[in-house]
């Protein structure tokens, strides 16, 4: 050290560092335990709130307490800003679009406090000049860094998931293999008269096989493997027939549905629209699932178009854009309703819209109002003795004729916009979820026809379970669902809950009626079985499955299991019960 350092030093006094340390530390471990700690909205709104009063309560400590020299309390203060601002021009697109925007702030406040106090704590004792080169490094690798990352989407939490930039995606090692290899020829196949799960959670869209039992005790008779694939994005799930199985996904600038043999996974045909959907938060892809009937496949695309294929070929038999039909722009999510087929007609909703089309030519024979903001899809079900579709939306719900479109009955419960299917109690009331926004959880309502027409009754609204877009199953006077990434069971006589247990991120179920059972897919892709008891939360087994972010809905037709993601799909055969 020169004297003329020396003398500076001790000039100087030193900084005063605890009371940065001390924010950045209860920055963090607000930022990163709050969600873990708290389910849910609120403990993502306290993490999001401590990682920007951290970052406000590290610039106050520079401005005020640090001791600093002006110059480098206004010179370090400017910069952090300038470097964020800066930063956030040089985003990959995927990071800068992440949550609408806001998670790159939500990210980089935290990240850039640490950073710019760790600077701090280095360069403390430094010379002058050795000092603002330290502290302004610590400021520029702390937002320069985030130009280096690609965000691969986020978690049902609102995590992150991060890649480098340069790193190409799954869907683009996808497409490479297949560049580089021909198809062959396309064995012969027969698809069955009567689909076994025909579409969307199933027959009656309620997610529950019934007629099946199969072993529970997996260290004796675990989940056997029979294939596995690489798939484009999507959150489809699939439908079977027979030798057959059907789903969508995202394969470059090309949208396809595809057909695959159901023991070997190999493909069979491919149809492909010009047309690309992708948002930051879910990704690329399709969002809705194929609908199979009479020989038809019935597909819905992010985009809005509604495809009518044979079911044998992938003959294009009619097209229609219902976005353009209902001269709506694409929603932020996408389109994700999955067709359904009543009589001659097909029903898709178009982000809250119900559109009916004719199955034979494609031709708009009815067109619903526009009601609050939905991704959900039309539901058939008998209330009253009376058959409608019904669709739950950001307004409520709502009812109606499925020949023309009439309006029978709408329940008001606001909501920004919701996501899961209706249900139906065995006493013939139906339960819906409030959203992700509200919070609240899930509402029973009756619904009845008289001699002044229909009406609804609120029978009560409960916290105890509250489903986002994890759709919940029905069974022995109980609702079993996802609390956010925690299963749930509620009593459906007034909502109470019952018990609450299973960390499963945000993932999907079935259930197996006949065994008092949940098949559970985990957000990590793991299977889990789990008793469908009131009693108590108790899980029986559980084995991996697949690799990476899990929403699909799970199939089970008989003994064979078909799982898939946005990035690859597999079937299990599971052993049957005194098999």
């Amino acid at each position: 050290m020169t004297s003329a350092q020396s003398e500076e030093s001790h000039a100087r006094p030193p900084y005063r560092l605890w009371p940065g340390v001390v924010v950045v530390v209860l920055q963090w471990l607000v930022w990163l335990a709050a969600p873990l700690l708290v389910p849910g909205v609120p403990g993502m709104m306290i993490g999001v709130s401590g990682g920007f009063l951290g970052g406000l309560g590290v610039l106050l400590w520079w401005l005020f307490f640090s001791r600093a020299p002006w110059s480098e309390r206004l010179g370090a203060s400017v910069l952090m800003i300038f470097a964020l601002l800066a930063t956030s021009q040089l985003l990959h697109e995927s990071v800068a679009k992440l949550a609408m925007g806001m998670l790159f702030g939500i990210y980089a406040v935290p990240v850039l406090s640490l950073a710019f106090v760790a600077g701090a704590l280095a360069g403390s004792r430094l010379s002058l000049w050795n000092r603002r080169v330290t502290m302004a490094a610590a400021i520029l690798v702390g937002c320069g860094v985030w130009t280096l990352l690609r965000a691969d989407g986020i978690t049902g939490d609102t995590s992150a998931q991060f890649a480098w930039r340069w790193t190409k995606t799954p869907e683009e090692l996808l497409l490479d293999r297949a560049a580089a290899k021909a198809a062959g020829p396309a064995e012969s196949f027969t698809v069955a008269a009567e689909a076994e799960w025909p579409g969307f959670r199933g027959p009656l869209r309620d997610s529950v096989v019934r007629g099946v039992e199969i072993e529970t005790d997996w260290s004796a008779s675990p989940p056997t493997e029979l294939w596995r694939r690489a798939i484009g994005p999507a959150w489809s799930s699939f439908a079977v027939a027979g030798e057959v199985f059907y789903t969508q996904e995202q394969r470059g600038d090309e949208e396809v549905v595809a057909c695959y043999q159901t023991k070997t996974g190999q493909p069979v045909w491919q149809h492909r629209d010009p047309v690309r959907f992708w948002e930051a938060n879910s990704g690329a892809g399709p969002r809705a699932t194929p609908t199979l009937i009479d020989g038809r496949l019935y597909t819905f695309g992010g985009t809005g178009i509604l495809n009518a294929l044979n079911a044998s070929d992938g003959t294009l038999l009619w097209s229609r854009n219902a976005a353009s039909d209902c001269e709506r722009d694409v929603p932020y999510w996408g389109f994700a309703s999955s067709p359904l087929v009543v009589g001659d007609l097909v029903l898709i909703a178009a982000s809250g819209q119900l559109v009916a089309y004719d199955t034979a030519s494609g031709d708009l024979r009815w067109m619903g109002r526009r009601v609050g903001g939905s991704f959900s899809s039309p539901h058939l079900m008998t209330l009253d003795d009376v058959a409608q579709v019904l669709l739950v939306h950001g307004t409520g719900a709502t009812g109606v004729a499925p020949a023309d479109g009439t309006v029978l009955w709408e329940h008001s419960w606001p909501a920004d916009s919701r996501v899961l299917q209706p249900a139906l109690t065995p006493e013939g009331d139906i339960l819906i979820g409030s959203g992700f926004q509200t919070g609240v959880g899930m509402r029973r309502i009756s619904v009845a026809s008289g001699p002044g027409g229909w009406t609804t009754e609120e029978r009560w609204t409960s916290n105890g379970l509250k489903p986002y877009f994890n759709d919940f199953v029905v069974h022995e006077g109980h609702a079993f669902g996802f609390d956010g990434r925690i299963l749930s069971c509620i009593d459906l006589k007034d909502g109470q809950r019952k018990w609450k247990g299973g960390r499963y991120g945000y993932g999907q179920l079935i259930l197996l009626p006949g065994q008092d059972l949940l098949l559970v897919l985990s957000e990590e892709g793991e299977l889990v079985l789990v008793e469908a008891a009131p009693e108590r939360f108790k899980e029986l087994a559980r084995s991996p499955a697949i690799e990476g972010k899990t929403w699909n809905h799970p199939v089970l037709v008989g003994d064979l299991l078909l799982v898939r993601n946005s990035q690859e799909m597999a079937a299990f055969r599971l052993s049957l019960a005194g098999g």
